[in-house]
């Protein structure tokens, strides 16, 4: 049997899985657990669970110390264990279909900082591509191990988090050395990372809050980390559903680039790439907000260590904090801590719902946690309180720098020395987002893309349905 590249479900089916044929909805959640590397699973990539129920939970104002609800929608369960699996294969798959990339002719290379490479990782190998994986030396040893284990090769570039530069550099060099057969896809430029998120996740933030009546039944704030900016655009979907919405940028403190055109290393894995990417809608951004790496990674430890379940349980539900014990990573605590400061900032009040993402889940950083300990001792009951209080019960609303205009043209002029003076765009080229009809261009394609999807998956019926049915 020929060997063809593997397509899954369209942004429709990602974001209403009960659209996908039956059979095959029924065949990949019987694979999900009993073979996670299974191609039939790429049907799995969704915010919905076999009930088509959302993954979500709400913390409460006991647990918060703010009165609004902050809703989480949680992203352990996708394939991979983390959401940027959508926006791999998204971008995978768009140009699987339009003819861009062809796995017989080329070998991918994923510039990445973590769940990205692990995602374009599980992704290539399901559809039938080589790939390499490009990943800076500091991050967690499981990032590596992960991506390994899905059948990619990948190379360490110097740095932690903030090293951006020197995956480009290295992404370039694998080009120059092989240009007919080496297709980067760089998740900082590629829209489908930027379609993706828009159209899945900001509409399934908008269903959520309407269909399940939370609070007021609309969302007065986004509040998300941004490393390719691709999860912030579900901001933009948002902001056209419920215009007084605020969409807010989370960034480390320790390298704060679009707040104050900052630099540094930190540890928030996941955010704070220390550059503006290119898919940032960065002139309908509100607000951003700095949240220490320190403080999530140890308010991390208190989510997950037994010690510290044991003093959040003491006033806060048993269920509740057991069930999201495995849920956060650094990234999505990072979240967390933003959002309370922006719902201190902007006053919001209990009707109110603020939305965050946990992209991926403490599995991926049981050796930080680890290393946390050697530096600051085994977690106790009252350095957990301790935690507590200062990180979360008592935080502050500092460091918030809002979207006034001048500062909306400093986040937007940043773009500049990365884009223009590195990586080969025109200023004509950058000039052009300013202008809101470059980026509805971008999110009208989800539809013509859909329509690719679906008359790929016709033409390659009989090859498909061996591939997603065979053991």
């Amino acid at each position: 049997m020929k060997k063809v590249p593997v397509i899954g479900p369209t942004f429709s089916e990602m974001l209403n899985p009960e659209k996908v044929d039956s059979k095959i909805r029924k065949r990949a959640l019987e694979t999900k657990k009993k073979d996670p590397l299974h191609p039939i699973n790429l049907f799995n990539i969704t915010w919905k669970n076999e009930n088509n129920e959302y993954y979500y939970f709400i913390l409460p104002s006991e647990l918060t110390g703010v009165k609004p609800n902050i809703i989480v929608l949680y992203a352990k369960e996708f394939p991979s264990g983390s959401h940027k699996v959508g926006a791999t294969y998204s971008i995978l798959a768009e140009k699987t279909v339009s003819g861009e990339v062809d796995p017989f002719k080329h070998t991918l290379v994923w510039p990445s900082t973590g769940n990205y490479g692990i995602g374009g990782a599980w992704v290539s190998s399901r559809m039938n591509y080589k790939s390499i994986v490009l990943l800076p030396e500091l991050m967690s040893k499981e990032r590596f191990e992960i991506i390994r284990a899905y059948g990619a090769e990948v190379i360490a570039t110097p740095g932690c988090e903030s090293n951006v530069k020197e995956i480009y550099d290295k992404a370039k060099e694998l080009y120059n050395k092989n240009p007919e057969k080496i297709r980067i896809l760089n998740q900082f430029e590629e829209f489908g990372n930027y379609r993706f998120h828009y159209y899945v996740t900001g509409n399934s933030m908008i269903d959520l809050v309407k269909k399940r009546n939370i609070g007021n039944g609309k969302i007065s704030a986004v509040v998300l980390g941004v490393g390719s900016a691709g999860t912030i655009a579900s901001g933009d979907r948002v902001k056209q559903e419920f215009p007084n919405a605020k969409v807010v940028t989370v960034e480390p403190l320790q390298c704060p680039t679009i707040s104050l055109n900052g630099y540094g290393g930190h540890d928030i894995q996941g955010i704070g790439d220390k550059h503006v990417t290119w898919i940032h809608n960065v002139l309908n951004n509100d607000a951003v907000v700095l949240v220490d790496d320190i403080d999530s990674k140890k308010m991390l430890h208190v989510f997950s260590d037994p010690v510290g379940k044991e003093f959040l349980k003491s006033f806060v539900n048993k269920d509740l904090i057991e069930f999201i014990s495995d849920k956060f990573g650094i990234s999505g605590v990072a979240n967390l801590i933003g959002a309370i400061k922006v719902a201190k900032h902007y006053k919001f009040g209990a009707d109110d719902n603020i939305f965050i993402v946990a992209t991926d889940s403490i599995e991926r950083y049981r050796s930080v946690m680890k290393d946390l300990e050697e530096k600051f001792g085994k977690l106790t009951l009252n350095e957990a309180k301790n935690r507590y209080e200062r990180i979360i019960s008592y935080q502050e609303p500092s460091w918030i720098f809002e979207g006034t205009m001048y500062n909306k043209e400093r986040w937007h002029n940043l773009k500049y020395y990365t884009w223009v003076e590195q990586q080969g765009k025109t200023v004509e080229e950058l000039n052009a987002q300013r202008d809101y009809n470059y980026w509805k261009k971008e999110q009208e394609k989800v539809e013509e893309i859909d329509e690719l999807i679906v008359e790929y998956r016709e033409k390659h019926k009989n090859e498909l349905e061996k591939i997603y049915f065979e053991d």
